[in-house]
């Protein structure tokens, strides 16, 4: 009799899931799946709303990744508007982003991916957390952890007058120049954020490359999925997060697309299934062939390790060198769902060094940071696409002459990953899962095999599939059954 396995919830992600794995009269995985159970909504509220309101309503998808919707969003309005920001609101926003990125990719390393390398995936689980993760390392490093972090998030706030939900990017620019001090602080402490970022490089090296077992993990063909890769690039090819080109290559590194933000849609293409809150995307030039890998699937992936894969290089010498290490040990492209983790770190670094050259820029003196834009003269158009640390960040708003809403689409980093998770939970538990043998520490080795990506299930929640399963049960004064109404999700009923 086939059983059934229960993981729910998974841990250290954002949004909620639950994993379900069937196993076959011998106790082997016959098959598995990660639902998302919630629903955010977020696109169908905003519509009637004020263009202009986006990118402060859009902040609060999560908390995990605010400014990554923020300046999305602004980007979507600027070319709904047709406005160009001064050079100097581009130099801003862009150290902003640089330093979001570099904060956000080094809080999932020590906080939720990493300790399943540094404390160990077969550790307690009281212990596969950032507390577990100082106790390893030792309490100097776990200072700099915390005190790091702290204060690229300060720095952050400093330029969008907040931490965690930014308020400073306007379409057409910035609400306010750099201040002076604020300026001051981020020439002072730069150099620590690079610092940092080649010590936590190091800190992985040692801790999973110089570690066999953990190596031969991360090669494992359990953790690997060939698909295509997405990611942005600027006209040189390098690697860039803000303002730049789409660029899509197969799963041997061959050019399928380049493409600019408004062409999207020729491009990607988003499927419901009845089972999940979650849209799945894929290319249009493949179609859909289901939960399937290889060169001819539509599937494709985002994020720090297919960034890597589609860019010809980094935009920085540090980072570079780093990404070189990472394909001579990995090849090129890297299919290894578990170096993920790795690619992150290349990106952090990359982070690092661009805000210490962007704080040197003349551009941030600069009081000049915002060309208002006039009125719609009718309906229009906007898309924007940014890199959130997750993956490729779509915003498309269309707007009527009076500047209210009548669409919005949000295609999320985790809606382009959505269907190659599930082949990856798929794999690692067939791989994992052998004659009903199952512990804490094997679960969260398939725990693993998700977690890698840094999925924001709330983020890509955004598809009522049919209508919300509803049951009734009527029970008498001594709780017999009397009758149960059910309302099925319209996919069942089919």
């Amino acid at each position: 009799m086939t059983r059934r396995i229960t993981i729910d919830p998974i841990t250290r992600l954002e949004g909620h899931g639950k994993v379900e794995i069937l196993l076959d009269e011998q106790g082997n995985a016959q098959h598995a799946f990660l639902q998302v159970p919630e629903l955010r909504g977020f696109e169908r509220f905003c519509v009637g709303r004020a263009a202009e309101e986006m990118p402060q309503l859009t902040a609060h998808v999560c908390g995990v990744c605010p400014a990554a919707h923020h300046l999305a969003s602004v980007r979507a309005l600027d070319a709904l508007y047709g406005a160009t920001p001064p050079p100097a609101a581009r130099a801003l926003q862009a150290a902003y982003y640089q330093l979001f990125l570099f904060e956000d990719h080094l809080l999932h390393y020590w906080y939720m991916g990493g300790p399943d390398f540094i404390v160990g995936p077969e550790a307690p689980a009281p212990m596969r957390n950032v507390l577990g993760v100082i106790a390893r390392v030792g309490a100097s490093l776990g200072r700099r952890i915390l005190t790091v972090r702290k204060e690229a998030r300060d720095l952050m706030a400093a330029i969008s007058g907040r931490t965690v939900h930014p308020v400073f990017a306007l379409p057409g620019g910035c609400s306010r120049a750099l201040q002076p001090e604020a300026l001051a602080r981020l020439r002072e402490g730069a150099p620590r954020l690079v610092a940092f970022a080649v010590d936590t490089l190091a800190s992985f090296r040692a801790a999973v490359l110089e570690n066999r077992e953990y190596l031969q993990t991360i090669q494992s063909e359990v953790y690997r999925v060939r698909t295509h890769s997405m990611g942005l690039v600027d006209e040189a090819g390098r690697l860039t997060f803000l303002d730049g080109r789409v660029r899509v290559i197969d799963p041997d590194g061959a050019e399928l697309a380049r493409f600019a933000p408004a062409e999207y849609l020729e491009h990607v293409a988003e499927r419901v299934e009845p089972w999940s809150y979650a849209k799945f995307t894929f290319l249009k030039a493949r179609g859909w062939t289901g939960f399937t890998e290889g060169n001819e699937s539509g599937l494709y992936r985002v994020g720090p390790l297919a960034r890597l894969n589609v860019a010809t290089e980094m935009a920085t010498p540090l980072a570079e060198a780093e990404r070189q290490r990472l394909f001579a040990e990995l090849g090129w492209p890297a299919h290894q769902t578990l170096a993920f983790h790795w690619a992150r770190l290349v990106e952090a670094l990359q982070a690092a060094e661009a805000v210490q050259a962007l704080a040197h820029d003349p551009l941030l003196e600069s009081r000049d940071v915002r060309t208002v834009p006039g009125p719609l003269s009718g309906p229009a158009s906007g898309v924007g696409i940014v890199e959130a640390p997750r993956g490729t960040l779509i915003h498309h708003y269309q707007a009527d002459g009076d500047g209210l809403l009548t669409a919005v689409n949000l295609v999320v980093a985790s809606q382009h990953n959505a269907a190659p998770v599930q082949i990856s939970v798929r794999k690692a538990a067939r791989g994992l899962i052998r004659h009903g043998v199952v512990d804490d520490g094997l679960l969260n080795r398939l725990e693993m095999a998700f977690r890698a990506y840094d999925p924001c299930n709330a983020c890509a929640s955004h598809s009522l599939p049919g209508e919300l399963p509803l049951v009734v049960t009527l029970k008498d004064h001594l709780g017999q059954v009397l009758e149960v109404v059910r309302r099925r999700v319209a996919e069942d009923e089919a």
